[in-house]
Parts: structure tokens; C-alpha cells; sequence
């Protein structure tokens, strides 16, 4: 114990512990990484167990409904039997051949009806339930078959079928024929119970019988009948086709099905090798004891054979209620497993790499913070080495900031004094400058204001005054070449009609002149005026519109593209369209001196809700473009950069057109790459009240 009696923790975690206590470094990495390095393990492993036992869920209940469908169709088969015997039993043609013919006539005719209905025999018994003709043979087997509960049943006048397991000696009385056919040698198996049989030599047997009456209703004899079910092939193959037929197994999975007498393959499509059929091979013992000792149905994974397999296996009973084999269907699990283990390692990968990004982020935005905290700590030791005047005020946190916050104390005790007079100082100077900047401000902006309003004011009255002496002017000729017009077109008559088109475009023209007038006062005095609206098509404008300013397209070499997809019309005076139409193609002309393209583009605008509310177009060029400067003026009156030939009213009459109808305009241009103007206009047109101030615009950045 050191000096004192104070006592020192050695402990390898008491230094961590103060380390950790004492960084802010430390803390704030434990702040980040705790959520990815806890949260997303334990996240990935719910995700795999969950993912596990819904796998599981799913695969079970698949296999279970799989197996009903087989279990159906296996008892349609049985009752298929039994339904054939008792026709067979009722037929005309079986109580004839009893009444007219001879003993070999009849086993001809059992033989036949056999081979017809797919029965391995046909017997015909009397009513003490012993054999008189057999299908297979002219002599009938010895014995009693009243032991039999189908012969037991027909005898007291009830048929009925039933699957029973027939013995050597019972098959070899049959038919040795159909020993030999029930004969399958056992294949050892993988974890089934011990056998010492070498073969399998009973058979497994639909059995059915039914009560022959005579021609007056009298209870005569009994027919029996069966089918052999070891090494059905066929039956099996059936029920998989039923049961996994074409695309109902996914991801290259396959299908089985198979019949078992006892623990043993009778009757299989599961491949023991390449082309072989596993007949022979053995359940194990766990499925065994599980369905035929305790009569449960098994649903889950198990060992088939040489893989793994989704299985089903139900009892099959006898007509003593004893079980003596079972029915079973699965499909190979290797492919679902594989496919389902591939989606769990993406997904984790996924989650990985998240975490790892997460985890690189999350370290940079650690270190910006720690890093300034961690400087400034720097400076404060050397201003604690080198200052001795200092301070130090009482604190209680140990890590960098609470030693910030000591160190900062220590330098506001010796700065305080000099702070506080300087910060009087500059408070009184910061007020008394804001004041007097905010007082300029706002007499600035007000003379700007009426300054504007005092040059648009101007602007507006010269334009009244100019435009009332140009429409008087303008109107009489126009009036003139009106009148002629119609002289020349009421003189031609017929000889008129090779030039039709271009009389109308002209009667067009000289119409827009007179509106063109009208527009002028409509700008300067526009509460004056108030044009009429119609419900107008945008292609048939714009067509129009690009034969009117043909030849300044044709001048320039410029080429059209037209990509109008909107089909619904808007609410405008259709003059005011066309003249906002022109003034943008003609200005798109001038920007392509060498030559470009045009194009002109409408589409549907639709609300929010998805619902049309009028249309859009677009007139684009790939000219020289409007300088950034001078785009935020280019709708302001009497602004232009073509000095020689420009007025400066053409974009401020084409915005008030278009802000009338409740419309906007907006414009989007790069130099040297081409200026796009685009106009919404609604279908069902909002008026405005007033203009907007001048100067306003819409305009995208470019």
C-alpha cells in the first residue's frame, strides 16, 4: 500500500473505465458505434430467425395442402375400383353370360370386363363367399373370402371397396403372375428400422366387391375385383401430375410421389439413380413410428432416399381400420434453400455494407465534432503553461469540455473588464450604424419606387397619346385595303381561287394591323379595353402562325420542329395568341442569324390531382441565348438590346397578353446554347383585375 494509506485500483477496467470518463473522444464513439455494432447483429439474426420459421411455416403448409389434393384423388382412384365392380356386377351382359353360357365363356367374359375396366382380377363368388370363376384362371381359388370386409359387405347386399394387403400365399391363389408383380426387394436405407427381410412380398390391393342380383332381384353371387398397387407406376405419376403440375414448383424444385406398404416403396417416382426408381428403398424409423405407429400425418423436411425432400406422409388403412402403409408427396427442398440462404446472404451484405458506410459516416461526423474540441484543448494548455495570471474556477466535468470550460473561465476573469467596455462600445456603434443604414434603405427604395413610377407613368402617357394619332392613322388605310380586298375577291370570283389562301392570309393580316392598334392602347390604357375569349386549339395557331413568319424562317435557314402532344383547348382571344406566338417566333428567328432550330412543343397541364387545367407550350431555340443580366428585364416596356430595330414593347405587350387570361410566361436561356419560353394558359381562363407591376417576371436559373 503506498505512503498514506491510499489505496491504488489496478484493475486493467478501472483504467478504462477513467479513460473513458474522462474523453469525450471515447464517449462520442461509443454514442455512434453502439447502434451499429448491437443493433444491427441482433436485427440481422431476428431477421434470420423469423425468416427461418416463416420459410418453415410456409413450406409445411404447402406440402399439407399438397397431400390432400393426393389423398383425393387416391380415394377417387379407390372409389373408382369399387364403382366398377358394381357395374360390372349390375351389366346386362354379366348376368347373361351366368344364365346361357358355359364356365369358360364366363372366365372370356370376367377376363374381358377385367381388361376393359384396368382390374388385375375379377371372381365371381356365391354367397358363402367361396370362389366359383376367376378371371385369371378356369379354376377358381380355394377358400373362404368372407374374411375379407368388401366380400362381407356384398354379401349382405352392400358393396363396397376398401385397400387391403394381400399375403404370398393370398396373391400366388390369384395368380402367380401376381406374386411375382408384388415381389419388390428391400434397398437399405439411411436411418430406417431394422428389417431382416430381404423383399417385400404381400401386396398392396384396392379391394372391392358388390352383390350380383338375378333378373327377378334375387341375391345371387358376389363379384369381387382388384388392383394390384405394387409397382403402379402410373397411379403415382398421376397423382404428381396432379399435384405438381407445370410452374406449380418454383426455382427447378421437383416433385415426387410414391405409395408405401408398410415402411416400404411400392410404388414410387423418386430416383434412386439416373433413369431407376427407388421401389424397395424405406422411411426411416422416426416417420414410421410417427404415422403408422401413432396414425399422425408427418409435414416437414425429411431425408428421402439420396436428398432432402418437403414431405407429407399420411396413414393408408385397411378395412379393419388398421394402418398399413402410407401415401406420401413432397418436393426436393435443395433449390428453395439455396434460393432463400442467397436472399439471406444479399440481404445481409446489404445490411453490411449499410452498417460499414454507416459506420465511416458516422466516424466523420464524430471526428468533426471531437476534432475543434480537441485543438482548442491544445491551446489551452499552452495558455495554461505560459499564462500564470490565470484563474481556475470550479468544475466538475473531467473531460475536454469541462477543462475547456475551466480554462475559458480563466481567461474571461482576465478579460473581462476590457470585454465588457468594448462590447459597450461596439453595441452602441452596431445600433447607431443599423439605424441609420435602415433609414437610408427605405428613403432608397422609396425614391426608386417613384422614380419608377413616375418613368412608367410617363412611358404609359406618351404611348396613350402616340397610339390614339397611329390608330387613327393606320386605321383608314386599313379600312381602304379592307375595301379593295373585298372589290378584288367579289371582281375575280372563280378566277379567284388559285390565290384564296393567300386573300385570306392577307384579310388576316390586315385584320391583326387593326388589332395590333388596338393592342397598342391596350397595353398603355388597359382597363380601357376588354377583347373578347373563344375556346381555341393550340396546333391550328401555331400552324397558322409559322405561315405567317415563313419567310423569316426560310431567311435564316432555320428548320421547325413541332411536337404538340396537348389535345385540349384553352380560353383566349385567339388574335392575342397568335400575335404572342408570332412576336416569340420572329424573336427566335433574329436569335439564329446562321441558322438553327425552332421548336414549338404543347402538353397537358394537369394540377396536382392529375386533372387538366389547360396546356403548356414551349417555343425553343438554339440561338445565341440573353445574357444573365439582362434576363431578369426582358419583360419590362421599352427594354431591348437591339437598338437599331428593336422598340422594347414586343415581350412587355406578349407578358400583359398572357397575365390577362390568368397565365404565366416563363423563360429559361444560356448564352450560346438557346433561350426556351414557356406559356401556360388555362383552359377555362381566370381574368386578372390589374396588371402586375412592372418589371415582374418568371423566369427559370439557367
Amino acid at each position: 500500500m503506498p505512503c498514506g494509506g491510499e489505496r491504488v485500483n489496478t484493475k486493467p477496467s478501472a483504467g478504462w473505465i477513467a479513460r473513458f470518463r474522462a474523453s469525450v473522444r471515447l464517449k462520442l464513439l461509443a454514442l455512434v458505434l453502439a447502434p451499429l455494432a448491437v443493433g444491427v447483429p441482433l436485427l440481422l439474426g431476428l431477421v434470420w430467425t423469423w425468416g427461418n420459421e416463416a420459410y418453415e411455416r410456409l413450406l409445411n403448409y404447402k406440402v399439407g395442402s399438397d397431400l390432400v389434393t393426393a389423398h383425393e384423388y387416391f380415394d377417387r382412384v379407390r372409389e373408382g375400383v369399387g364403382s366398377d365392380v358394381v357395374a360390372i356386377a349390375n351389366s346386362h351382359r354379366l348376368v347373361s353370360s351366368l344364365d346361357r353360357q358355359g364356365r369358360a365363356a364366363v372366365v372370356a367374359q370376367l377376363a374381358t370386363l377385367a381388361a376393359e375396366h384396368e382390374l388385375d382380377y375379377l371372381m365371381l363368388l356365391d354367397l358363402d363367399g367361396v370362389p366359383r370363376v376367376s378371371s385369371l384362371s378356369e379354376r377358381a381359388p380355394s377358400g373362404d373370402r368372407l374374411r375379407w370386409p368388401a366380400v362381407a359387405s356384398a354379401v349382405r347386399g352392400l358393396s363396397h371397396d376398401t385397400i387391403e394387403i394381400f399375403s404370398p400365399e393370398d396373391l400366388e391363389a390369384l395368380h402367380p403372375e401376381l406374386r411375382r408383380r408384388a415381389w419388390v426387394p428391400l434397398v437399405p436405407t439411411r436411418a430406417a428400422a431394422p428389417d431382416p427381410r430381404v423383399a417385400e412380398d404381400r401386396g398392396m390391393v384396392i379391394h372391392a366387391a358388390a352383390p350380383i342380383y338375378d333378373g327377378e332381384g334375387r341375391l345371387v353371387g358376389v363379384l369381387e375385383g382388384g388392383q394390384l398397387l405394387n409397382g403402379n407406376l402410373g397411379l403415382v405419376d398421376r397423382i404428381n401430375e396432379i399435384v405438381y403440375r407445370e410452374g406449380s414448383l418454383p426455382l427447378g424444385s421437383k416433385g415426387t410421389a410414391t405409395l408405401f406398404l408398410g415402411d416400404t416403396r411400392v410404388a414410387t417416382n423418386v430416383r434412386l439413380f439416373k433413369g431407376q426408381r427407388a421401389l424397395g428403398t424405406r422411411v426411416s424409423e422416426a416417420v414410421r413410428d410417427y404415422v403408422l405407429g401413432e396414425g399422425g400425418v408427418w409435414l416437414g423436411t425429411a431425408f428421402v432416399v439420396n436428398d432432402d425432400y418437403v414431405s407429407g406422409y399420411e396413414p393408408v388403412v385397411n378395412g379393419h381400420g388398421e394402418r398399413i402403409g402410407m401415401l406420401y408427396v413432397g418436393f426436393l427442398e435443395a433449390p428453395l434453400r439455396t434460393a432463400l440462404h442467397g436472399a439471406m446472404a444479399v440481404l445481409f451484405l446489404i445490411c453490411v455494407a449499410i452498417s460499414a458506410g454507416g459506420t465511416v459516416l458516422s466516424l466523420r461526423w464524430a471526428r468533426s465534432v471531437f476534432g475543434p474540441i480537441e485543438r482548442m484543448n491544445r491551446v489551452i494548455q499552452r495558455i495554461e503553461a505560459g499564462d500564470a495570471s490565470a484563474r481556475v474556477g470550479p468544475v466538475q466535468s473531467r473531460d475536454e469540455l469541462g477543462r475547456l470550460a475551466v480554462e475559458f473561465d480563466q481567461l474571461l476573469d482576465t478579460l473581462q473588464a476590457k470585454r465588457e467596455e468594448l462590447q459597450r462600445w461596439a453595441l452602441d456603434l452596431d445600433r447607431k450604424v443599423a439605424e441609420r443604414t435602415a433609414e437610408l434603405a427605405q428613403a432608397n427604395e422609396t425614391l426608386r419606387r417613384a422614380q419608377q413610377q413616375l418613368v412608367m407613368s410617363e412611358k404609359l402617357a406618351a404611348i396613350g397619346e402616340l397610339t390614339a394619332g397611329v390608330a387613327h392613322e393606320v386605321n383608314n388605310p386599313v379600312a381602304v385595303i379592307q375595301g379593295n380586298l373585298d372589290v378584288l375577291r367579289a371582281e375575280l370570283g372563280p378566277a379567284a381561287e388559285p390565290v384564296r389562301q393567300e386573300i385570306r392570309l392577307i384579310h388576316e393580316q390586315v385584320d391583326r394591323i387593326r388589332l395590333i392598334v388596338t393592342k397598342l392602347l391596350q397595353f398603355a390604357r388597359p382597363g380601357d379595353f376588354a377583347g373578347y375569349t373563344e375556346s381555341v386549339g393550340l396546333a391550328a395557331v401555331v400552324e397558322d402562325c409559322l405561315v405567317l413568319t415563313r419567310h423569316n424562317l426560310d431567311k435564316n435557314d432555320i428548320r421547325v420542329v413541332t411536337e404538340l402532344v396537348s389535345d385540349g383547348p384553352v380560353e383566349i382571344n385567339r388574335g392575342e395568341l397568335q400575335q404572342v406566338l408570332i412576336n416569340l417566333i420572329v424573336n427566335a428567328a433574329q436569335a439564329m442569324p446562321d441558322g438553327g432550330t425552332l421548336t414549338l412543343a404543347s402538353e397537358d397541364w394537369l394540377d396536382e390531382a392529375g386533372t387538366p387545367v389547360g396546356a403548356i407550350l414551349r417555343v425553343r431555340d438554339t440561338g445565341v441565348g440573353i445574357a444573365p443580366e439582362h434576363l431578369a428585364n426582358i419583360f419590362d416596356p421599352f427594354f431591348t438590346t437591339k437598338k437599331e430595330s428593336g422598340t422594347g414593347l414586343g415581350l412587355s405587350v406578349t407578358y400583359t397578353i398572357v397575365q390577362r387570361y390568368g397565365g404565366s410566361i416563363l423563360v429559361r436561356s444560356e448564352p450560346g446554347r438557346g433561350t426556351e419560353f414557356e406559356l401556360r394558359l388555362y383552359r377555362h381562363a381566370v381574368f386578372q383585375s390589374g396588371p402586375e407591376a412592372p418589371g415582374f417576371m418568371r423566369r427559370w436559373k439557367a
